[in-house]
């Protein structure tokens, strides 16, 4: 299959690129800076500097790599950023603008592009990278990111009515992952604790989450990492386990 991943230099984006190279697939990714698009660089894969809030820069990506592979089969809208944890009216304007400019613009640009050019194809399928407040839950300090993931998920479902036959929509869910978007903040005592139990390292989930995101195509799929069973299964088991993944 032929693969495009936003935000594919850093974190889960870059470790489902490396997935997909590994397991024999064709790769596009892409990062806002040349500097982070040329250390991303990966055999086999093609790099390509996209700034995802720019929508002629995303149709830029999707020519790229139709012209070098003939067709786009998935795209992940995975480019994401967070901002410092404080509350909304300490936060700067232009730090809350750029997080919604990334997380939802951005998505909706990869989306309108991608939807695009696999309704011509008569193909292909899309995916968007759900994170903290996707499912509601509201955390201090994180207002507008949570805002963001959380208007993802309404796109997506409100995406899944609205494509042409051949061409599908869903969610991807990688759980808690030890990114920098995680430790964009210090962590307190408490936090650690509760990281330390439900997180895990990129290494570990992203592996598993590529070879879903290219078995679970269907028309609004919902692909989780961190289910309700596991996080009990992980409290239950944390006094004997000891897990340990931050660093």
């Amino acid at each position: 299959m032929v693969i495009v991943v936003t935000g594919g230099t850093r974190g889960i984006g870059h470790g489902l690129v490396g997935r997909f190279l590994e397991t024999g697939h064709e790769v596009a990714f892409c990062g806002s800076r040349t500097e982070s698009v040329e250390k991303a660089a990966l055999d086999g894969a093609l790099g390509v500097v996209a700034d995802v809030g720019d929508r002629e820069q995303v149709r830029g990506l999707w020519d790229a790599a139709v012209e070098r592979f003939g067709r786009v089969d998935i795209w992940i809208n995975n480019a994401g950023i967070s901002h410092a944890r404080r509350p909304l009216w300490e936060l700067p304007e232009a730090e809350a603008a750029e997080v919604v400019r990334v997380n939802l613009t951005g998505v909706i640009n990869g989306c309108a592009v991608a939807l695009a050019g696999m309704a011509a194809q008569g193909h292909g399928h899309v995916w968007n990278m759900e994170g903290l407040g996707s499912d509601g839950r509201a955390v201090p300090g994180l207002a507008v990111y949570g805002s963001t993931k959380r208007a993802l998920h309404y796109l997506t479902r409100a995406l899944a009515k609205e494509v042409p036959d051949g061409v599908s929509v869903g969610l991807l869910s990688p759980g808690m992952v030890v990114t920098d978007l995680l430790l964009h903040d210090e962590i307190s005592p408490e936090s650690r604790r509760i990281f330390d139990i439900l997180a895990d390292r990129v290494e570990t989930v992203t592996p598993w989450l590529a070879d879903q995101a290219v078995r679970r195509v269907g028309n609004g799929a919902h692909v989780r990492w961190l289910t309700g069973g596991k996080i009990l299964t992980r409290f239950a088991t944390a006094p004997f386990t000891k897990r340990k993944v931050l660093p």
